[in-house]
Protein backbone atom coordinates (compact mmCIF):
# COMPACT_ATOMS: atom_id res chain seq x y z
CA UNK A 1 0.00 0.00 0.00
CA UNK A 2 1.31 3.41 -0.96
CA UNK A 3 1.76 6.17 1.58
CA UNK A 4 1.35 8.86 -1.08
CA UNK A 5 -1.92 10.74 -0.75
CA UNK A 6 -4.06 10.40 -3.82
CA UNK A 7 -6.71 12.88 -4.84
CA UNK A 8 -10.13 11.40 -5.17
CA UNK A 9 -12.08 12.26 -8.31
CA UNK A 10 -14.92 14.68 -7.89
CA UNK A 11 -18.38 13.38 -7.12
CA UNK A 12 -20.72 13.99 -10.03
CA UNK A 13 -23.90 13.84 -7.93
CA UNK A 14 -22.48 16.32 -5.41
CA UNK A 15 -21.40 18.77 -8.11
CA UNK A 16 -24.75 18.37 -9.85
CA UNK A 17 -26.56 19.08 -6.56
CA UNK A 18 -24.38 22.15 -6.03
CA UNK A 19 -25.20 23.51 -9.49
CA UNK A 20 -28.92 22.83 -9.02
CA UNK A 21 -28.93 24.49 -5.59
CA UNK A 22 -27.15 27.57 -6.92
CA UNK A 23 -29.41 27.96 -9.93
CA UNK A 24 -32.58 27.26 -7.91
CA UNK A 25 -31.81 29.96 -5.35
CA UNK A 26 -30.98 32.45 -8.10
CA UNK A 27 -34.18 31.42 -9.88
CA UNK A 28 -36.20 32.04 -6.71
CA UNK A 29 -34.83 35.57 -6.50
CA UNK A 30 -35.50 36.22 -10.19
CA UNK A 31 -39.06 34.89 -9.84
CA UNK A 32 -39.74 37.34 -6.99
CA UNK A 33 -38.17 40.20 -8.96
CA UNK A 34 -40.24 39.36 -12.03
CA UNK A 35 -43.41 39.10 -9.93
CA UNK A 36 -42.71 42.49 -8.38
CA UNK A 37 -42.09 44.19 -11.71
CA UNK A 38 -45.08 42.57 -13.43
CA UNK A 39 -47.41 43.40 -10.54
CA UNK A 40 -46.19 47.00 -10.51
CA UNK A 41 -46.58 47.33 -14.30
CA UNK A 42 -50.04 45.74 -14.48
CA UNK A 43 -51.36 47.79 -11.57
CA UNK A 44 -49.78 50.97 -12.88
CA UNK A 45 -48.33 51.90 -9.50
CA UNK A 46 -44.90 52.72 -8.16
CA UNK A 47 -42.79 51.10 -5.46
CA UNK A 48 -44.33 53.19 -2.66
CA UNK A 49 -47.86 52.05 -3.52
CA UNK A 50 -46.72 48.42 -3.67
CA UNK A 51 -45.93 48.56 0.05
CA UNK A 52 -49.45 49.64 1.09
CA UNK A 53 -50.69 46.04 1.22
CA UNK A 54 -53.18 46.46 -1.60
CA UNK A 55 -50.92 44.54 -4.00
CA UNK A 56 -50.13 41.43 -2.01
CA UNK A 57 -47.99 38.87 -3.87
CA UNK A 58 -50.13 36.04 -2.54
CA UNK A 59 -53.07 37.48 -4.48
CA UNK A 60 -51.05 37.23 -7.65
CA UNK A 61 -49.71 33.69 -7.30
CA UNK A 62 -51.44 30.50 -6.29
CA UNK A 63 -50.32 29.19 -2.92
CA UNK A 64 -48.73 26.09 -4.46
CA UNK A 65 -46.51 28.39 -6.50
CA UNK A 66 -45.99 31.05 -3.84
CA UNK A 67 -44.70 28.67 -1.17
CA UNK A 68 -41.77 27.13 -3.11
CA UNK A 69 -40.73 30.47 -4.55
CA UNK A 70 -40.78 32.02 -1.07
CA UNK A 71 -38.67 29.18 0.30
CA UNK A 72 -36.13 29.48 -2.53
CA UNK A 73 -36.02 33.25 -2.10
CA UNK A 74 -35.33 33.02 1.63
CA UNK A 75 -32.93 30.08 1.41
CA UNK A 76 -31.03 31.90 -1.33
CA UNK A 77 -30.44 34.83 1.00
CA UNK A 78 -28.82 32.55 3.56
CA UNK A 79 -27.11 29.93 1.41
CA UNK A 80 -26.01 32.09 -1.52
CA UNK A 81 -22.56 33.00 -0.17
CA UNK A 82 -21.69 29.51 1.17
CA UNK A 83 -22.79 27.91 -2.11
CA UNK A 84 -20.62 30.37 -4.03
CA UNK A 85 -17.65 29.63 -1.76
CA UNK A 86 -18.05 25.87 -2.22
CA UNK A 87 -18.41 26.30 -5.99
CA UNK A 88 -15.17 28.30 -6.19
CA UNK A 89 -13.40 25.67 -4.06
CA UNK A 90 -14.63 22.87 -6.32
CA UNK A 91 -13.57 24.85 -9.38
CA UNK A 92 -10.11 25.44 -7.96
CA UNK A 93 -9.60 21.84 -6.89
CA UNK A 94 -11.16 19.96 -9.78
CA UNK A 95 -10.50 22.33 -12.69
CA UNK A 96 -8.99 19.69 -14.95
CA UNK A 97 -11.43 16.93 -14.07
CA UNK A 98 -14.64 18.92 -14.55
CA UNK A 99 -16.21 19.17 -17.99
CA UNK A 100 -16.24 22.65 -19.50
CA UNK A 101 -20.03 23.00 -19.22
CA UNK A 102 -19.94 22.09 -15.53
CA UNK A 103 -17.18 24.62 -14.90
CA UNK A 104 -19.23 27.28 -16.66
CA UNK A 105 -22.34 26.44 -14.62
CA UNK A 106 -20.42 26.49 -11.34
CA UNK A 107 -18.84 29.83 -12.18
CA UNK A 108 -22.17 31.27 -13.35
CA UNK A 109 -23.85 30.10 -10.16
CA UNK A 110 -21.11 31.53 -7.95
CA UNK A 111 -21.05 34.92 -9.67
CA UNK A 112 -24.85 35.02 -9.94
CA UNK A 113 -25.28 34.15 -6.28
CA UNK A 114 -22.95 36.93 -5.20
CA UNK A 115 -24.60 39.44 -7.56
CA UNK A 116 -28.01 38.52 -6.17
CA UNK A 117 -26.68 39.02 -2.64
CA UNK A 118 -25.44 42.50 -3.51
CA UNK A 119 -28.67 43.33 -5.36
CA UNK A 120 -30.76 42.39 -2.33
CA UNK A 121 -29.32 45.35 -0.41
CA UNK A 122 -30.04 48.05 -3.00
CA UNK A 123 -32.86 50.42 -1.97
CA UNK A 124 -35.35 49.45 -4.74
CA UNK A 125 -34.91 45.78 -3.98
CA UNK A 126 -35.29 46.36 -0.26
CA UNK A 127 -38.76 47.64 -1.14
CA UNK A 128 -39.31 44.47 -3.16
CA UNK A 129 -38.23 42.40 -0.16
CA UNK A 130 -40.68 44.21 2.12
CA UNK A 131 -43.45 43.72 -0.46
CA UNK A 132 -42.72 40.00 -0.72
CA UNK A 133 -42.37 39.38 3.00
CA UNK A 134 -45.38 41.37 4.24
Amino acid sequence: MSTVAQATPYSRPAVRALVVAQLATIGGFLAVLLSYLVRMATAGVGPAEMLTGAYDPKDMLFFWLHAPVAVLYLVGAVLGPPLALVAVAVLAREREALPRATRALLLTGAVGGLLVLVARFTPPLLDMHRWWMD
